[in-house]
């Protein structure tokens, strides 16, 4: 495929007016033909992130890739370290997707599993390798953890954020953090503050889940670890007393569209629609703060 690769415009700092501006979407290769239907709805060059899903074949992620880029958006596939049995097969699917769907940027993550597959233990292997530099990729996603990290201290969590954003600088890629999808705009409002008072200037897109049926959107939390409370979920909009029905994120945008401004610097949305490309498309087309 040599379809050129567009420049993503530099936005402005988020406000209560464009909150949802510069958003961005994660699929599955499965969800070629749920991307077709929804991409009318879609923002032309949104990016839309491929993810790494176990027992998935390659081929179909990049054929994933390549709808994403052929329907006008910005592929960003990505790459479960513990899940990739080998060096071959982390080039050759880094290499296939650049070709295939002319990728420039790349979201790295250690995958579930306890103990890697192959070689690499953790994201900062891959980046380690000098892969993505050689295959021309100008930007790399790394996780942003507000709500913390199951195995690891809130200053490991900083140690190991500073180091990776350092060494893709280093290699002369951008970095951008991806928070993992939550109910609680606080603890991440906190958190930005936080990486800023660091001194780290690195784009965020704030995790968001789109709109679903309550006993999914429990259930995605249980399985990534993320707060689920009653009482947040109250503040989210949902009682966990009643889980029938379906709940969007109305609440949780309109608190980051309040309390977002100019000293957290670029900040964007990133929505995970549990499936549901079209219903959260439409969510975000139909949303007013």
């Amino acid at each position: 495929m040599t379809a050129a690769c567009a420049q993503a415009p530099q936005l402005p700092e988020i406000s209560s007016a464009n909150v949802t501006d510069g958003y961005s979407l994660e699929m599955t290769a499965k969800d070629i033909v749920a991307l077709e239907e929804a991409a009318p709805l879609i923002a032309p060059g949104t990016s839309l992130s491929v993810t790494f899903l176990p027992d998935e074949a390659p081929a179909k992620r990049v054929a994933a890739a390549a709808a994403v880029r052929r329907l006008g958006f910005d592929p960003m596939p990505h790459f479960s370290a513990r899940r990739i049995v080998s060096a071959g097969d982390f080039e050759g699917y880094l290499n296939d997707v650049v070709a295939e769907a002319a990728v420039t940027r790349c979201f790295v993550v250690a995958g579930d599993p306890a103990a890697a597959m192959g070689p690499y233990d953790d994201t900062s292997a891959l980046i380690d390798t000098g892969a993505f530099e050689r295959a021309g990729i100008k930007t790399i996603g790394i996780g942003g953890h507000p709500e913390g990290h199951p195995v690891m201290s809130a200053e490991q969590c900083w140690a190991v954020l500073e180091s990776k954003i350092g060494n893709i600088k280093r290699r002369g890629m951008d970095a951008v953090i991806v928070t993992q999808f939550g109910f609680d705009a606080g603890a991440v409002l906190a958190w930005l503050d936080a990486l800023r008072a660091r001194g780290l200037d690195t784009p965020v897109h704030i995790g968001i889940p789109g709109p679903a049926s309550i006993r999914l959107l429990l259930r995605f939390a249980a399985r990534c670890g993320v707060g689920a409370s009653a009482a947040v979920m109250k503040k989210y909009g949902v009682s966990i007393g009643n889980l029938l029905g379906s709940a969007g994120p109305d609440k949780l945008v309109d608190a980051f569209a309040q309390g977002l401004g100019p000293q957290h610097g670029m900040v964007r949305l990133h929505f995970y629609p549990f499936g549901g490309l079209v219903k959260t498309a439409e969510w975000i087309g139909a949303y007013r703060p």
